[in-house]
This record gives structure tokens, sequence and C-alpha cells, in this order.
């Protein structure tokens, strides 16, 4: 009698095991994928051009700088923490295109350090990692709010003309950040 209750205990955690791996199969983005940035509901033509919204973060000294300040140059928006496993797995990929692309592309690394994360752990692990590309530090949750991050990691691309081309709501491979900056670059 114990034996048949386990048989049938097993059996029915995988049927469950089974069911939450299509279900997720199906819901999550699949990886590295880039999508449109959102478009306003109800639009039956053409989407306008979003404009990448302004927000303010801090260097590693204190000072505030503006998404605005790098008006003119295509962007690289990336959100992450140094807690999140999918942002550590794409950090050395934006590194390796910061060195290509630096001149080219600004690269606005920002920090998550207005909750979990804090000023120290965060510059301590990029310290650590000898990454070069500049990273801002979110310590208010204004650009966290402006963009409604939910997710880390979360990546934006937007245009030289600063309008919001592409987005990426999971761990960018090098051939998807490529694809995300010929995007702002063409």
């Amino acid at each position: 009698m114990k034996q048949h209750k386990t048989i049938w205990l097993i059996l029915l955690l995988a049927a469950l095991l089974l069911g939450a791996s299509l279900l997720y199969t199906r819901l999550a983005p699949s990886g590295g994928a880039l999508g449109p940035t959102p478009a306003p509901e109800n639009s039956s033509t053409e989407p306008e051009p979003v404009a990448a919204p302004d927000f303010t973060a801090y260097d590693l000294d204190g000072n505030a700088v503006q998404l605005s300040d790098f008006a003119g140059s295509p962007i690289v928006l990336n959100f992450w923490a140094s807690w999140c496993g999918p942002c550590k797995s794409e950090m050395g990929v934006f590194q390796k295109a910061y060195e290509t692309w630096g001149e080219e592309v600004r690269f606005v690394m920002v920090n998550m350090t207005s909750g979990r994360e804090t000023l120290e752990s965060a510059s301590t692990y990029v310290a650590e990692q000898g990454f070069t590309f500049p990273v801002f530090y979110d310590t208010d949750a204004d650009a966290a709010v402006t963009y409604g991050v939910r997710t880390l990691p979360t990546t934006y691309f937007i245009n030289a003309d600063g309008f919001l081309i592409a987005q990426g709501r999971t761990a960018l491979d090098e051939e998807t950040l490529q694809t995300g900056i010929d995007m702002i670059l063409g």
C-alpha cells in the first residue's frame, strides 16, 4: 500500500514538473531575443517612435548623470545588479562590445542600487572583474521607475535621435547584443 502511494506521488510530481516546464517554455522570452519597444495600445497605424525617457543616476563619486547627457549618440542602456546571475553572465559580453564600439556607442550600465544592491557591493564587483565600461548607480530608483524595470537584466537600444529601438529582457549573448548595436547604428 505504501509503495503504491509513493509511486502515485512520484508520478504526480513528475506531471506537475512537466506541466510547469511546458508553461514556462511557452511564456518565457527566448534566450537573448530582442523585442520591439512597447507600442501604444489600440494603434491601427504604424506606431510613432517612442522617445527614450530621461532619468538621473549617479557615478561612483556621487555626481548626477542624466541619460540626456548622452544625446546625439546611439546608446546601449543596461540595468543590472551584482547579485543577479544572468546579469553576471552577460557582463563579459558587454565589456567586449564596449572595447569594440565604445567610441561610437555610449554604454550606460545602470546598477540597481536602490534595493538589495549596495554601492559598495556593486563597485567592488566592477573593480574585481576589471570592467572598464561606465557604470552608474540608481540609488534613488529614478531610472528603474522611469523604465518600469521589473526583471534583470534588461537592456534597451536607443538610436542617436533618442528613440527606443529594441529591448531585451534577459541575458544577452554576443550575437544578440551585436544585433541591437547594428539596429541603433544603422
